[in-house]
């Protein structure tokens, strides 16, 4: 199980939580000037990593707030979470690229992350790194 630190209640089990998509989709500016493929993908295409990627997620069980989250999808590793309003730390506000060009870009291409790191916490905290997420795609 995840233990995901919520910025304002800390540190809680995963099933407290619902998982809101990928961050940073930005709506367009102008919707109605979008052809139906851009707004297809606009609606429906995300980037969906091997590895680091930003996550919305929503404290649905506790204070019911919407926060950002830095894991990896292949570890399950959670680098960092952030209130929505933070900056990230290359100073970019949280969704700053804007339009279906921009998110376009980030499917094709894109490195899956950008390295930053700061707080980390997983359930298996206490393990060794190379045992920790041994068997983290596994069911319960």
């Amino acid at each position: 199980m995840l233990l995901i630190e919520c910025p304002w209640c800390g540190f809680r089990a995963e099933t407290e939580f619902s998982y809101g998509g990928e961050a940073g989709i930005v709506r367009p500016a102008d919707p109605d000037a979008l052809s139906d493929a851009e707004w297809a993908d606009y609606l429906f295409y995300r980037r969906n990593p091997r590895g680091a990627h930003r996550e919305l997620w929503n404290h649905a069980a506790g204070c019911r707030r919407w926060f950002g989250v830095e894991r990896d999808a292949v570890t399950y590793r959670i680098e960092r979470s952030y209130t929505l309003n933070d900056a990230d730390p290359a100073g970019r506000a949280p969704g700053s690229e804007s339009g279906t060009e921009a998110h376009r870009r980030s499917r094709v291409g894109s490195p899956a992350g950008d390295g930053d790191t700061a707080r980390v916490r997983s359930g298996a905290d206490a393990k060794d790194d190379s045992t920790a997420n041994a068997g983290a795609g596994e069911q319960q």
